[in-house]
């Protein structure tokens, strides 16, 4: 009877240690996306993003350090390393040294690991690239053509039927140049679009950043380009820093709002001087009896 209990005992404490075991090598699946940027035809960069899935909901990992790489992941072909922000994004510019390389062929591939830590394993995500980029052109009443182009051997031809967005760029975001969203390239790869925010305040000159745009192709990744146009109405700074407003350096406030500061100031002081004038008295009587 001893020996049973003994067994059974034994089984139970074997099994419970093994599930803690079980428990603690769990690890959390990391989500691992990654992105391509062309920034005027002249910056490049990754981008990558990193998340994982908590109580049915996506959250965002901060602090996974990552290594970016170009065709494969090799020591000699790495790009650089990031540790993601508390938005769960890094992102590196594409180095000079790694030019010889994405020369070699007008397609190329992308690759990003991260390291291995306590809650996650390591993981690999990679896109695959046809080399583009996009020309922006103006003409009269104000219509904006844009060309989508992709590297063909060595050769630059138009593409079809690739979303483009046209816009304006403004410090909180691109405002759309006209009702549509995006256009569609034709046969020639081009999209035309009619330039509808008249009256839209422009530098002291005037200006306005047109931008053309292809975002999150499967093909072509992120490409955008960039032209300043005179189609915005002249902005002039004024400045207030030597007149009399609500949100005017010190000594520069409305004089009726100092003067009501003042007054409330006195008030209270006249309050206190006669309290301290009545308690004097008081004190005085007091002395007398």
């Amino acid at each position: 009877m001893r020996k049973f209990k003994y067994t059974v005992l034994t089984i139970v404490v074997s099994t419970f240690l093994t599930g803690i075991a079980i428990c603690q090598e769990t690890k959390n699946n990391l989500i691992l996306g990654l992105g391509y940027f062309n920034d005027n035809n002249q910056m490049q960069y990754l981008k990558a993003n990193t998340k994982t899935k908590v109580s049915g909901k996506f959250t965002q990992v901060p602090g996974v350090s990552l290594s970016f790489y170009i065709s494969s992941v090799s020591p000699g072909n790495l790009l650089g390393k990031a540790t993601t922000d508390d938005k769960g994004m890094a992102f590196i510019l594409i180095p000079p040294a790694a030019r010889d390389e994405w020369n070699k062929s007008p397609k190329q591939s992308f690759l990003v690991v991260s390291d291995s830590s306590k809650l996650y394993d390591a993981v690999t995500s990679s896109i695959d690239l046809v080399k583009a980029r996009i020309r922006i052109d103006t003409a009269e009443d104000k219509k904006i053509i844009a060309t989508l182009y992709e590297l063909k051997d060595t050769v630059w031809v138009p593409v079809k039927g690739v979303d483009m967005r046209v816009a304006i760029k403004r410090l909180d975001g691109d405002l759309n140049v006209s009702e549509a969203p995006t256009y569609t390239t034709d046969s020639l790869g081009m999209i035309s679009a009619d330039f509808k925010k008249d009256g839209l305040p422009g530098d002291t000159a005037g200006n306005l950043i047109l931008i053309a745009k292809v975002e999150d192709n499967d093909t072509y990744g992120n490409l955008s380009t960039e032209k300043t146009v005179p189609w915005g109405k002249v902005s002039k700074y004024v400045s207030n820093y030597n007149q009399r407003s609500l949100y005017g350096r010190r000594g520069w406030s409305p004089l009726w709002l100092e003067w009501m500061a003042y007054t409330i100031i006195a008030g209270v002081w006249v309050v206190l001087l006669y309290l301290f004038m009545q308690i004097r008295k008081l004190k005085q009587l007091g002395a007398q009896v």
